[in-house]
């Protein structure tokens, strides 16, 4: 799921990667809408919002929903800069550590954060804290993939969508049309999985509150232990055939 990339990474990888994380996103989601009554899980939203308490001249409102953007551009550059960093040495590990540091935001987030309105310092901090861990998820996703995949919001999706529908119509080539039903078929199990998060999240946030992030880091944590499974997998398949080479020769 996170492992392979390049030539090495197939459609398989990319939708398990796309329906685990896009799931986890909606969660989130969810659970920021609710408990602080904002986005935070995309920054397209946040400029508008500057823009209006720009043209308000509420420049403290304004420079909250900037800098709700710069958590997010912080979030993809930890992420990013922590994967580079360990795969100098370790590039099947790449992935872990920034991982890893989205589920301690998101534990500390459900055990430290309450419900509280966006103006308040609380809920600045929510916002800002989850901004940061989807920032880290949408730019590992986005390297994993070769920009295949993100999970963390849909405008960009749809119009893929959109335009892929249209082209159904025109690229009437078996490899072409092929090709283009993979991708669709895709996109549609990164929408259809993030609005189910959603929904499930909207449901625990009845009865968790703001541990309902507990669910999300629960996911990911599976992610990490599949893709380990998988890893000692393919270990012990490559010692057992390097042993039977060895003992054939």
């Amino acid at each position: 799921m996170f492992r392979h990339q390049g030539k090495n990474r197939t459609f398989i990888h990319n939708l398990r990667l796309a329906t685990l994380l896009s799931f986890v996103a909606g969660i989130v989601n969810v659970t920021g809408v609710l408990s602080v009554h904002t986005l935070t899980t995309n920054v397209t939203g946040h400029f508008a919002y500057f823009a209006e308490e720009i043209m308000k001249q509420n420049y403290i409102a304004a420079i909250t929903f900037f800098v709700f953007t710069i958590f997010f551009l912080l979030g993809a550059f930890t992420s990013n800069f922590l994967a580079e960093l360990i795969s100098k040495k370790h590039p099947d590990l790449s992935h872990v550590i920034p991982i890893s540091l989205e589920m301690i935001i998101l534990i500390g987030v459900g055990v430290f954060g309450l419900a509280s309105e966006l103006s308040s310092i609380e809920g600045k901090w929510i916002a800002f804290s989850m901004l940061f861990a989807m920032g880290i998820q949408n730019s590992l996703v986005t390297k994993i993939s070769q920009s295949t995949v993100r999970t963390t919001h849909l405008t960009g999706l749809f119009t893929d969508l959109g335009i892929e529908l249209s082209q159904l119509f025109f690229y009437k080539q078996p490899e072409e049309n092929k090709k283009l039903k993979i991708s669709i078929y895709l996109r549609l199990s990164i929408i259809i999985f993030f609005f189910m998060g959603c929904i499930l999240g909207g449901f625990l946030y009845n009865l968790l509150e703001m541990k309902t992030l507990f669910v999300a880091a629960t996911f990911l944590l599976f992610a990490l232990l599949y893709d380990y499974i998988r890893l000692q997998f393919h270990v012990i398949k490559r010692k057992t055939f390097h042993r039977k080479t060895i003992l054939n020769k």
